[in-house]
């Protein structure tokens, strides 16, 4: 497809809500925007507070068989649900490409990654842990599931952040509500019909809506955890709304992830993964490196590496071939970035490299890369999460770290050197969840990924992630 024919995008038709077993449609309406195109190609239902009532009445009635089923059958229908998904993931991508803007091999490739996460889930055993048996006493440690589990994900990787919750949860004996953003709500919903074909009623259900909704869910008494992604607002938002019931949370609030390169570092050789490290999916990768702090004697090196690849990024619609950057996922957060590029120009940051981008009235911008030695202006002290990455010169290691850790985020960071030792004394002293050392960011899910500060509670992914959709239950039985 040719950027001439964005006028004729596939026809999609509408998935529904999903609730107690069934695809529903619902009293309202969002239309959801293409953002190649800044015009709506799809208009889905959205749950009404009563839906969302009768959904949590059918999930906690589902909890209580779901959690007695025997556990390996209940892995069987994970694996099952996550066979169904890998099925229709050409469909799938199709739609999270048009909602989100990715390009479509990308689309795929989120996907892909997210039934991994679903799988490793699965195939996680969560054992008892014996403390006494002896002729008194018996005790046994229990980890038993929470019941209701809310999980609401952010548009800029939609099924992944989905699959990422839906997996441990499903796997540790819980129901499951999903609540997508209204802005890509399509491919989760249509994931939520597939489910349907293998999960028993009520054990996983799909609800779109816009803010009501997400607040009567955050705050509803029949829903037992929250797993949000997202922003620190909202985030700060939920933690207040579900502390009427005491809730568990799992907070993933993004980042303003710093990246220090040393001194012996070769700017050609890293200059590629530093660029993709910061820009890949258009920039809005909530653990993408969002400030780069290079030595102040190679800064121009360092500029003219990362211009070199920027120079070779092509920028268009996520249905084009050879495109490897879409557009910013909507029309706020676009207006944002300009705003941060616009305020950084004026307060008199250098812009090294702006490149091309299609004509149109797609929530396209141009690749940017800055020169600045303000850590105050916005575009550095705040998560831009847009085509935009701003270089930084320090004069000495000390000096960087404190500047790196000088931020209220503490999502990721990332150190980069030739000399693995050194690398590793930097990494020690940078506060951030998950400090990667000539990389960022690279997840999986044998590891768990979380934040620091103000970047979130708790963490995704691994047994620790598993171990967060779980209580301790403890049986003391007298001999």
């Amino acid at each position: 497809m040719t950027a001439a024919d964005l006028t004729t995008r596939p026809a999609v038709t509408a998935p529904r809500l999903t609730i107690d077993g069934a695809a529903v449609d619902g009293p309202n309406g969002l239309d959801v925007v293409d953002p190649a195109t800044a015009a709506p190609f799809v208009r889905v239902p959205g749950a009404s507070v009563e839906q969302l009532d009768t959904a949590v009445t059918a999930a906690n009635r589902a909890a209580a068989g779901w959690r007695r089923t025997d556990p390996a059958e209940r892995r069987r229908l994970v694996l099952a649900f996550a066979g169904t998904v890998r099925a229709h993931i050409d469909e799938l991508a199709l739609l999270l490409t048009l909602e989100q803007g990715k390009p479509l091999a990308r689309a795929k490739g989120e996907i892909e990654s997210g039934l991994r996460y679903v799988e490793a889930a699965a195939a996680t055993e969560l054992a008892d842990e014996v403390v006494r048996d002896d002729a008194s006493e018996r005790i046994v440690v229990r980890r038993v599931p929470l019941g209701v589990v809310a999980a609401i994900t952010a548009w800029n990787y939609p099924l992944l952040l989905a699959l990422w919750k839906i997996g441990p949860a499903l796997a540790t004996g819980n129901a499951v509500i999903v609540k997508p953003s209204p802005f890509t709500p399509v491919a989760t919903l249509r994931v939520g019909e597939l489910a349907q074909e293998v999960l028993p009623p009520g054990v996983l259900q799909v609800l779109a809506g816009g803010d009501d909704l997400g607040r009567a869910l955050v705050e509803h008494e029949g829903v037992h955890k929250i797993s949000f992604t997202g922003s620190q607002r909202t985030g700060k938002a939920i933690m207040a709304g579900a502390a009427g019931t005491l809730k568990r949370l799992t907070l993933e609030l993004g980042g303003n992830d710093a990246g220090v390169v040393l001194p012996d570092a070769d700017p050609a050789a890293i200059a590629s993964d530093l660029y993709w490290g910061g820009l890949s999916n258009c920039g809005q990768v909530c653990a993408g490196l969002k400030r780069l702090y290079v030595p102040a004697a190679r800064a121009a090196e360092y500029a003219e590496a990362l211009t070199d690849v920027a120079r070779t990024v092509r920028v268009g619609s996520g249905l084009e071939d050879g495109v490897v950057m879409g557009p910013v996922q909507n029309a706020p957060q676009l207006a944002r970035v300009r705003g941060l590029v616009e305020d950084a120009a004026a307060r008199g940051a250098d812009v090294v490299f702006r490149g091309e981008a299609p004509d149109g009235p797609g929530y396209f911008h141009p690749v940017t890369l800055l020169r600045t030695d303000s850590d105050d202006v916005g575009v550095v002290a705040e998560e831009q999460f847009g085509p935009v990455l701003p270089i930084l010169a320090y004069e000495s290691v000390d000096e960087a770290v404190e500047r790196a850790n000088g931020t209220p985020f503490g999502l990721g960071a990332s150190v980069w050197s030739a000399d693995p030792e050194r690398a590793d004394d930097v990494a020690d002293r940078l506060e951030a969840g998950t400090v990667w050392v000539n990389q960022h960011p690279m997840l999986s899910p044998d590891t768990p990924f979380g934040g620091l500060k103000q970047s979130g509670i708790g963490v995704e992914a691994s047994v620790h992630g598993l171990l967060a959709y779980t209580d301790i239950s403890v049986l003391r039985a007298k001999r």
